[in-house]
């Protein structure tokens, strides 16, 4: 395990070198969305219709961040629970998504998804969403401005701490772990 900076956007290349229980920090832009923005997002991209961001090489956080006070770019950005997007993620995948910020486990179907896409999951601290939010240095609603905090935005991150939890070949932090509490 190790502790590795990166810059996006996650190439191929970036993707294959991470692995499962590797400390990164993350610095660029990203994007954010959580469930009523990605059925919106992948019902619109079945219909023909472009996509309001190019999805290749990206990073998607699922946060629903609160309203900034004055003088912050955003509010408490938190994580939250990444299996409500499960229905949506392999076909962001099939467009080119490298990754997704959450937490909590992901489906079999993501997984598989992810191995045959080149993608990765990284966790982030729950409960941690203040201190999350020094990390993000911009914010712009960019799609469904109408879904309040759930819109989709353009971030710019610098160091945002996350933990890869399931690398490209499926190994998942989650099971390691279980097994090393097991024995």
């Amino acid at each position: 395990m190790k502790e590795i900076k990166i810059k996006t956007p996650l190439t191929n290349e970036k993707v294959k070198g991470l692995k499962a229980g590797d400390r990164v920090y993350i610095t660029g832009k990203i994007y954010t969305g959580r469930d009523g923005a990605h059925k919106r997002l992948v019902d619109s991209i079945r219909k023909g219709e472009k996509p309001p961001f190019d999805i290749e090489n990206q990073i998607i956080y699922y946060v629903g961040p609160c309203p900034p006070k004055p003088g912050q770019v955003i509010g408490s950005a938190g994580p939250t629970t990444s299996y409500r997007m499960d229905d949506y993620t392999p076909a962001l995948l099939d467009m080119g998504l490298k990754g997704m910020i959450g937490k909590g486990q992901r489906s079999e179907e993501v997984i598989s998804s992810m191995k045959d896409n080149n993608g990765v999951y990284f966790g982030a601290i729950g409960g941690a969403g203040a201190l999350i939010s020094n990390c993000i240095k911009k914010s712009k609603i960019i799609a469904y401005e109408d879904l309040g905090t759930e819109a989709i935005r353009e971030i710019y991150v610098e160091e945002f701490p996350a933990i890869v939890v399931i690398d490209c070949n499926g190994n998942n932090l989650y099971n390691i772990e279980n097994e090393k509490y097991r024995k």
